[in-house]
């Protein structure tokens, strides 16, 4: 790995500690310039902007949660799409909870946003990418014959969501443990609705 290469990932690597911890808005070339050991001006040089910084920060964190939640799953075996999903599920919460139990997706995410606006197009686009992924278990699930065959599989993703967004909140206020087991009590339900078939219902 280049010299520049090491010194980018340096400080990438400081700047999204630092956005895990206080937030991706409050993230600033002048704290990072602190944080990192860089001069302004060395920052600058590399990012423009505090909005190109913003944005690099995002992508780097794309990377990251593909490494720490999807990639874990690629390559493990499993039985059944089910299992593969719990698997996500669990990686999915034990990322929101390493980073001092900030979610910088959601964190980062504005009401009223504009869509000119370009970390919040990256977040679109990287919300969107862990969706369609969801998405697409869901959809082998029922090519499996797991899961209902005529299952709408987005809403049962905006299911999945609305029980992991559930969870953060409850977290937040100290009605959600550590094994964040309301998440895990909603999840259930969920998914033996999924594999219910018609008949019994």
């Amino acid at each position: 790995m280049s010299k520049g290469r090491i010194t980018r990932e340096h400080i990438l690597t400081t700047a999204f500690d630092l956005a895990s911890k206080d937030g991706l808005d409050s993230l600033t070339i002048g704290q990072l310039a602190k944080a990192s050991g860089m001069s302004k001006s060395g920052l600058f040089a590399h990012f423009n902007s505090k909005e190109n910084l913003q944005v690099s920060v995002l992508c780097y964190a794309g990377e990251y949660f593909a490494l720490r939640v999807i990639q874990p799953a690629r390559i493990q075996g499993f039985e059944s799409v089910e299992q593969k999903l719990r698997h996500l599920l669990d990686r999915w919460l034990d990322w929101n909870h390493s980073f001092q139990g900030r979610c910088m997706f959601i964190d980062a995410w504005k009401e009223g946003r504009s869509t000119d606006d370009p970390v919040q197009q990256e977040l679109d686009i990287l919300t969107r990418r862990w969706m369609d992924y969801l998405c697409r278990q869901v959809e082998k699930g029922k090519a499996s014959g797991e899961f209902q065959t005529d299952l709408d599989a987005w809403q049962a993703v905006f299911q999945l969501y609305g029980a992991y967004l559930s969870s953060q909140l409850f977290h937040s206020l100290g009605l959600e443990d550590e094994s964040n087991s309301r998440f895990w009590q909603e999840a259930e339900i969920i998914l033996a609705r999924w594999r219910m078939s018609y008949q019994s219902q």
